[in-house]
């Protein structure tokens, strides 16, 4: 009997059975794998409780870590994970014993509400401000030398005295009038003054943009004196070398500048807008008086407080009659220039 002739006699009833069984078996089990297959991978990392974490949140949190490099994304993904973990368990029994309700968690919650969503809208207004120009650009670069073909790396010292808005002036005077700066330090000391030494190496991006020129033009031995909240602070130019950074080089971050810049103006004139078009109305112990100015009806006046190639915030610098360099208290070395650049 060949293999045709048993394949087409009928089977037992027991044998029809079997071969269902197999069938159904082979069918369901490659339906198993076609849907292993295609299912895609899941977002939820992990499960605390009856709660997931999901891919989302962790790569949420990581992009927040803006200079985190591409090679360390898994590693810190995992910590990350952990991090969230702890913050869900924290959660959890929070919500369990109604922390929720405390009136200074709900207060904290409407505030970070409300910052969240201003600064949502104020990133939406800033979103639509146009890149500048290559012609602005290299006009910024040109007007600016100290800052890129003439920047300079100083060397200062730097002496922060406490003293009285009265004594200041004095203090100016003296150090006006001495030869050099130990004897000022002498003149510190005897009228008890209480001061502090510092030297410093600072690239002119470093130094606050308002006064870069004003140290530019400074000669060894000059100083500055500058009047500050506490008291006062002398700053004696010591040395300075040449260290220019072309136009090619410094072109990303003047270009990020004024556009930064740009964007400020943007919102500024937004809110100001905002401001004429609402109906604000100062209560109790906030209401305005007569004569109190507007506000809204101020002109606006956006000025760079930083330079392209740093965030250090400008303050008012005047420069005083040169003096003669010389040594200050023992402080710390700082040697920071543009990074890259050197």
């Amino acid at each position: 009997m060949n293999s045709t002739q048993l394949l087409s006699r009928p089977l037992p009833a027991a044998g029809r059975a079997a071969v269902i069984a197999v069938t159904a078996l082979t069918v369901l089990l490659a339906g198993c794998g076609d849907k292993k297959k295609d299912k895609p991978a899941t977002q939820t990392a992990a499960r605390v409780n009856e709660e997931e974490i999901t891919v989302h949140q962790i790569n949420y949190m990581l992009q927040q870590q803006r200079a985190l490099p591409p090679e360390q994304a898994a590693s810190a993904g995992k910590l990350v994970l952990e991090r969230l973990i702890d913050q869900e368990l924290a959660l959890q029994k929070a919500m369990e014993q109604k922390v929720d309700r405390d009136p200074r968690v709900t207060q904290q919650l409407e505030a970070a509400r409300r910052e969240i969503i201003a600064r949502a809208y104020v990133e939406k207004i800033g979103a639509g401000t146009p890149k500048p120009t290559a012609d602005e650009i290299s006009a910024y670069y040109a007007e600016n030398p100290a800052l890129f073909k003439e920047r300079r790396v100083y060397t200062l010292q730097e002496i922060a005295i406490e003293a009285t808005p009265e004594q200041v002036p004095e203090l100016r005077t003296k150090l006006e009038a001495a030869k050099n700066v130990n004897e000022f330090v002498d003149h510190l000391r005897a009228g008890q003054f209480k001061f502090a030494g510092n030297q410093a190496v600072r690239a002119a991006e470093q130094l606050p943009l308002a006064s870069l020129k004003t140290f530019a033009q400074l000669k060894d031995g000059q100083a500055i004196f500058n009047q500050t909240p506490k008291g006062a602070q002398v700053i004696i130019l010591v040395g300075s070398r040449s260290q220019p950074v072309d136009e090619t080089r410094a072109r990303p971050a003047i270009e990020q500048f004024l556009l930064n810049e740009r964007k400020r103006k943007v919102i500024a004139d937004d809110l100001k807008a905002l401001r004429k078009a609402a109906e604000v109305e100062y209560l109790g112990a906030y209401a305005r008086q007569p004569g109190d100015p507007d506000p809204a009806a101020e002109e606006l006046e956006v000025k760079p407080t930083v330079s392209p190639m740093t965030s250090t915030p400008a303050s008012d610098i005047e420069p005083i009659v040169p003096i003669t360099p010389a040594s200050v208290p023992s402080g710390t070395a700082l040697d920071k220039g543009l990074k890259g650049l050197k």
